[in-house]
């Protein structure tokens, strides 16, 4: 292998594949980037088994082939490179990639891509197109609220169903619920579900850059596989198995008080609160007042430490319904807030320990519950929003 690249291109293609690097691994190549030449481009690859990334590059390719180099090592070196251009040629009979670019010489000892796991070569034609700003402000407002939990992996994924044109995504962790639908461009030939790691879609958002227009995203059949493609970028992820919970039970049909605020107001709120409620539980309260048919009112968050001291914000509100003392998990409440676009949020309540609901004035295809907490000064437990 002989190919010229640019030390920018070359630089960016790592640090979008190094991603899926696996460094723990008990096999030494997954800890490695595949490079390979590809139809006149370079083509980085790098997985962890569970997901795979690839990016090509553009380059002159003077002579054919491939091999696997140290991710990290790779990386750090082409970071600090003196000149725009690089030039790589790799000696087959060592796996010895000579890395030159101005001045500076270097050489690095691969491992055989012959002992680099295949990734997906996928069809797309049929593909699911999907606008790259809705796609990833969908991730942002509900991966989110996916379990870090690894004894229920179903909960560590986004459920992902797509019917007509119009495309839903789901996470729960069982103390709280965000739902989010869009709508596609196209209708899609066949209706689809799926359970997509919520990691996997997380760097797939951070992948697509925001002139990008279209993702596109095919699953496979019988592969138990989901591939997206995004410019010169594709992301292969294993689906999870298993039955994700009917999210439509959870979600309360009705509400004894609607409280609009400020979401900025709220979050600035909630922030200051955590200061003091992450020494404890965790627990913000929350004591919507003055509620009447229609009248104005207000929104009391208060949180508390032995340790650390209390704090206590009013936000203005217009009330709609009865008065409410209820307690919530502050960093769920902030983690919502800070992915809600609109200027005001509503909160949708019944009881002090029914569930809550978070809703985006003036944008029906977001919605969140969430499971209050114990009031009790003494013993304050979560309360799950799905069963064990």
């Amino acid at each position: 292998m002989k190919v010229t690249v640019l030390q920018e291109n070359l630089a960016k293609g790592l640090g979008v594949v190094s991603r899926a690097v696996s460094p723990r691994s008990t096999l030494p190549v997954l800890a490695n980037v595949l490079i390979a030449t590809d139809e006149g481009r370079l083509r980085l690859s790098a997985t962890n088994l569970e997901m795979g990334i690839t990016c090509w590059i553009g380059a002159r390719v003077e002579e054919e082939g491939s091999t696997t180099i140290p991710a990290r090592t790779f990386a750090d070196l082409v970071g600090t490179l003196p000149d725009p251009q690089v030039s790589l040629i790799l000696e087959p009979r060592t796996q010895t990639l000579n890395l030159r670019s101005g001045s500076s010489t270097n050489e690095i000892k691969g491992i055989d891509a012959q002992e680099f796991p295949p990734l997906p070569v996928p069809e797309f034609e049929g593909a699911i197109a999907i606008n790259v700003a809705d796609f990833k402000e969908m991730i942002q407002q509900v991966a989110f609220a996916a379990s870090t939990d690894e004894s229920r992996p179903v909960l560590m994924g986004v459920l992902l169903h797509v019917e007509g044109d119009t495309l839903t995504m789901a996470a729960a962790d069982g103390f709280r619920l965000s739902v989010r639908k869009a709508v596609l461009s196209s209708a899609a030939p066949a209706p689809v579900t799926a359970i997509i790691p919520a990691r996997a879609l997380q760097e797939l958002a951070r992948i697509a850059s925001d002139g990008e227009q279209v993702i596109q995203m095919v699953l496979p059949k019988g592969r138990g596989q989901v591939i997206f493609r995004v410019k010169d970028v594709e992301l292969a992820s294993q689906l999870i198995d298993g039955t994700f919970p009917d999210y439509h039970q959870i979600i309360p049909r009705s509400h004894k008080s609607r409280t609009l605020v400020s979401t900025a107001s709220l979050l600035k709120a909630c922030r200051q609160a955590e200061i003091f409620a992450r020494e404890g539980t965790n627990v913000v309260r929350m004591n919507i007042k003055n509620a009447g048919e229609l009248q104005p009112g207000e929104v009391e968050i208060s949180a508390n430490s032995e340790e650390t001291g209390s704090n206590e914000t009013i936000v203005e509100a217009t009330v709609d319904g009865v008065p409410l003392l209820i307690a919530f998990n502050v960093k769920f409440l902030r983690e919502v807030l800070e992915v809600i676009k609109t200027p005001n949020v509503a909160i949708e309540t019944s009881a002090s320990n029914a569930p809550g609901v978070v809703r985006p004035v003036g944008d029906d295809n977001f919605i969140h519950v969430i499971m209050p907490m114990h009031l009790g000064q003494l013993r304050r437990k979560r309360r799950k929003i799905l069963p064990s």
